[in-house]
């Protein structure tokens, strides 16, 4: 049975080794075990990063651990266990913040890094936008902190990142900070005004954890006014699933934080409660939310799918509503695989922070020296074919929150999936720009092209990747004309990409239309005229002028 909330330290977190300084001839050597036990019993972890990268960090470690500190070779080695970016893949956060963590709750919005909530003692610096940390821009911050998390993708980093800027360990470990201090300067914006606040340290037990948001307590204090809770934050610390019926718009409204069954009642039992509710009400909409869920035991979804399945009343478009999010991960990702084979519903909110097919399930891996253990996963779970894998279930509508809509207690994910109107909206972009260029229809495809690829609803697709996967494959089929077509359709959505005028000079050349193909690598060099896919274009074009 799948226990698979197995980012066990982002919420659990891990009781750690105390340890002394070691010198640097044992953390070789246990850089080396990781690296012989990595290639000996877990060699199918080299999908996302090859071996010999792997090797090449490796060794880029272990040379430089003479020079380092202990908490450097720590953070060294969550780089090292993040290159596979699997998130149930991992080097316990516990270990990078043996000096404690700074007294405050980060929330990535999309207007920015906020302060979310502090401890009570820093009260001027809650709802403070962050610019700086020490002397570092914060966009620069989160690009170098980005390695040590092992992130699935964008959204697993949005949702567990933000964490590890709360390490001074982290911090000087990768240059964000010149040197290792427990009190740290940060840049702030808050009201009009922009100020330095110093963050002392505090033991990482201390902060309470809560989904990402802060739960107010005596000491902790959020910047959401609490003198009203939205739908997706109650009851956050006493229950990990609820529904509410909101009579007006006989809806009912159901938040699942966990897959994991609550003592207080089983999923089962949860399910059946709901289902009950809905069968003998005037029920006409069933919004469910997911967005933050981390996970639990996967083979608890199935009374949900077996309960939606039996209701078609509900199970329709424009009647069911997944909310999902940047926290939806692990057995909430089986879940959600689920929902898009077996159910109508419409997906509302961000993607989720889960590759649709993934490595789970983990295993410790105790390093001899240190004590320490990493965490490798061992089970695949593919719910999908492989050609249907991405990094992450994206949303059919993509709203998202920014600061201002959070800490008045807005709900835009929410408002979205209440409001919905069966349009003519395209819940599926690529099916149906697929099906018009099945039919042959190329000039709606191309109009609805340039439609969807700018409009803020699908802004999560990446539409130059899709097309550019498209072509190829229909190139491989030897439509070469079709292939010609969706590529000269790429060069005009965009224009300033180099490897779409590499992909459609290629065609363009295979075709004979070889002074076409020569104007479209010159495109290359005109861009840019020292890269290399520039060199590659000039070599192209010597080529085809000796034809």
């Amino acid at each position: 049975m799948k226990k698979a909330f197995i980012i066990i330290s982002l919420f659990l977190g891990f009781s750690g080794i105390s340890q002394s300084t070691m010198d640097t001839a044992k953390w070789q050597e246990d850089i080396r075990y990781l690296q012989t036990t990595v290639h000996k019993d877990y060699p199918f972890l080299f999908k996302k990063v090859s071996a010999e990268k792997f090797d090449e960090v490796v060794e880029a470690l272990y040379n430089e651990a003479p020079n380092l500190e202990d908490h450097e070779i720590r953070v060294g080695l969550s780089r090292l266990v993040a290159l596979f970016e699997y998130g149930h893949t991992q080097f316990p956060y516990s270990y990078l913040t043996k000096s404690g963590i700074f007294p405050i709750n980060l929330f990535l919005f999309n207007d920015g890094l906020y302060i979310e909530g502090v401890h009570k003692d820093h009260q001027k610096a809650l709802g403070a936008k962050v610019i700086k940390i020490g002397e570092t821009p914060i966009e620069k911050a989160l690009e170098l902190v980005r390695p040590v998390v092992p992130v699935e993708n964008d959204s697993y980093f949005k949702a567990y990142g933000m964490r590890f800027l709360l390490s001074p360990e982290v911090l000087h470990a990768q240059r964000i900070i010149p040197e290792m201090t427990t009190t740290v300067s940060w840049t702030l914006e808050k009201d009009g005004e922009t100020f330095t606040y110093d963050f002392p340290t505090i033991p990482r037990e201390e902060k309470p954890r809560s989904f990402n948001f802060t739960v107010p307590t005596e000491n902790w204090l959020t910047a959401r006014d609490i003198s009203t809770t939205p739908y997706y934050l109650k009851y956050l610390a006493e229950k990990f699933y609820y529904f509410e019926y909101l009579e007006n718009d006989k809806t009912v409204y159901v938040r699942q934080s966990s897959v994991f069954d609550h003592e207080s009642e089983s999923l089962k039992e949860f399910y059946k409660r709901l289902f009950d509710f809905i069968d003998t009400n005037d029920v006409e909409k069933l919004v469910y939310d997911v967005r933050l869920n981390g996970g639990g035991n996967n083979y608890n979804n199935l009374n949900l799918i077996k309960g939606l399945l039996a209701r078609p009343e509900i199970n329709s478009k424009g009647k069911f509503f997944f909310i999902i999010g940047r926290d939806t991960f692990s057995a909430c990702q089986n879940l959600t695989n689920e929902i898009t084979t077996y159910t109508e519903a419409i997906l509302v909110g961000e993607p989720t922070a889960e590759n649709v097919n993934f490595y789970g399930d983990n295993r410790p891996v105790r390093l001899p020296n240190s004590g320490l253990n990493a965490y490798l996963s061992f089970a695949w779970w593919q719910d999908k074919p492989q050609w249907e894998n991405r990094d992450a279930t994206l949303p059919h509508i993509a709203v998202d929150m920014s600061y201002e809509e959070y800490i008045t207690n807005a709900d835009p994910v929410l408002e979205a999936a209440m409001n919905f109107k069966d349009d003519g909206f395209i819940l599926d972009p690529m099916q149906h720009l697929t099906q018009l260029f099945m039919t042959g229809d190329l000039e709606t495809l191309k109009s609805d092209a340039f439609k969807i690829a700018k409009d803020p609803k699908y802004r999560y697709y990446d539409f130059k990747e899709e097309f550019s996967n498209a072509g190829n494959r229909v190139k491989d089929q030897g439509n070469l004309q079709g292939a010609l077509f969706i590529f000269k359709l790429m060069s005009e959505l965009y224009p300033d990409s180099t490897g779409t005028w590499f992909s459609l000079a290629n065609v363009q050349k295979d075709l004979e239309q070889f002074e076409n193909a020569i104007a479209s690598y010159q495109k290359i060099i005109d861009l840019e005229p020292k890269g290399m896919m520039a060199r590659s274009a000039k070599q192209k074009i010597e080529a085809l002028k000796k034809l």
